[in-house]
């Protein structure tokens, strides 16, 4: 395999980042830097909780952050009011510095609601689209479910999944929004082209393995064991 530019770091709210923030350490919410090391350049999945200390990382790294990835509108992923607590993200990200949050068309009225930036902050995309970082070349996967715009992010063998798939279970769909089915289409049917040694990066800390095949993911995640819609339906 030829060397690659890639730069790539996974970073647990709690612990890497807002690590005096107790509910940040309750959350355990990962926060994703991508971009190419012969550019410096970057973007930041899902920038909650401390801004500062995300974009101090990427600076000691000798990047710079210049865009945001969102995989959906929580705010324990991008920012704003969660169940009475304010979350720090996009909107305090974009204040520090000028940049673009990139998202699913389907997720950006949303996320502008959640967040309160404007319309003019977002750049929406479709699935199968792509943002370039150099010679990082990043794949919009749009998997909704938890979310009507909830997408995924493939690049050079991970998958950075959000709240859509996690190393056990998946995202809830209970919340406004959710919609069972066609999480259920996006995990049996969205992502199956997505090849087993294909590293699993979730939005969330809900194993002891911060990431994992997703071979390995398809053998031990319960969600790939149901055998059709009608069970899905009655356990989900």
């Amino acid at each position: 395999m030829p060397d690659s530019s890639l730069y790539f770091r996974q970073l647990l709210a709690g612990k890497d980042i807002a690590t005096t923030d107790p509910i940040a350490q309750q959350m355990v919410n990962f926060v994703y830097l991508i971009g190419d090391r012969d550019t410096g350049k970057c973007v930041v999945v899902d920038p909650a909780w401390n801004v500062d200390d995300v974009l101090q990382i990427a600076a000691d790294d000798g990047m710079e952050i210049d865009g945001v990835l969102a995989t959906h509108h929580h705010p324990d992923h991008v920012g704003g009011d969660l169940w009475g607590t304010a979350v720090p993200g996009v909107k305090e990200l974009l204040e520090k510095a000028a940049m673009k949050v990139h998202c699913n068309r389907e997720e950006s009225e949303w996320i502008r609601r959640a967040t309160g930036i404007s319309s003019g902050d977002l750049v929406s995309y479709d699935s199968g689209d792509v943002l370039a970082i150099g010679e990082t070349q990043i794949r919009m996967i749009h998997t909704p479910g938890h979310t009507p715009g909830s997408q995924c992010f493939l690049v050079e063998g991970k998958l950075v999944a959000g709240d859509t798939l996690f190393l056990q279970g998946c995202g809830r769909t209970d919340f406004p929004g959710g919609d069972r089915d066609e999480m259920y289409r996006s995990i049996t049917e969205r992502l199956a082209k997505i090849p087993d040694d294909t590293t699993l990066y979730p939005g969330h800390l809900y194993d002891p393995r911060p990431s994992a095949p997703m071979g390995e993911t398809r053998r031990t995640n319960h969600v790939f064991q149901v055998a059709g819609i009608e069970e899905w339906r009655t356990m989900m």
